[in-house]
């Protein structure tokens, strides 16, 4: 499996904004996680899901996606564990509630771009807001009726510190 390590411009076309968090991508992946954009802990460690209250890294190794637990500062040695990382949005705001609906302009297309080139079985969106600021509708969690091409879609809750409806 090809390492690939992307910033916006690469999976976004020539002219994005480029993200201070880039892309961890390979093609052929189990699954791609979508999150909805780089904080700042994140933003200075150059890392997905970088804030230690974030529960992400936790929780991979909990649902026993992962051979062992990972730090953010290893993100790219998911790629082994055939797991990838993105986000929905590459602005890196305070929190998410500081985004715009143009931040997300061509999300979509850049999402079905990764699933059309890099075949990943499943992009799945840590947080509701992620898919909805990509497609433009609240979903579910769970998986999607949705699908970018053989690539299925899984809603998750948010991992973020900021959301108190997940323990």
């Amino acid at each position: 499996m090809g390492e690939y390590v992307a910033h916006a411009k690469d999976m976004a076309g020539g002219d994005a904004t480029p993200s201070d968090v880039p892309d961890v991508l390979a093609a052929d992946l189990r699954i791609v996680f979508v999150g909805i954009n780089p904080g700042r802990v994140s933003a200075a460690a150059q890392a997905h899901f970088a804030n230690p209250r974030n529960d992400f890294w936790r929780l991979l190794h909990a649902a026993q996606l992962t051979s062992r637990p990972y730090e953010p500062a290893e993100q790219l040695s998911l790629l082994a564990e055939g797991i990838g990382v993105t986000n929905a949005a590459y602005r890196t705001t305070p929190g998410s509630g500081d985004l715009r609906r143009a931040d997300f302009a061509g999300s979509a297309e850049r999402l079905g771009r990764i699933a059309r080139e890099l075949r990943p079985g499943w992009l799945a969106f840590v947080g509701k807001e992620a898919y909805r600021g990509a497609f433009g509708v609240r979903p579910e969690l769970g998986v999607q009726d949705r699908t970018l091409g053989d690539t299925k879609l899984f809603v998750l809750p948010s991992t973020s510190p900021a959301n108190a409806a997940v323990p």
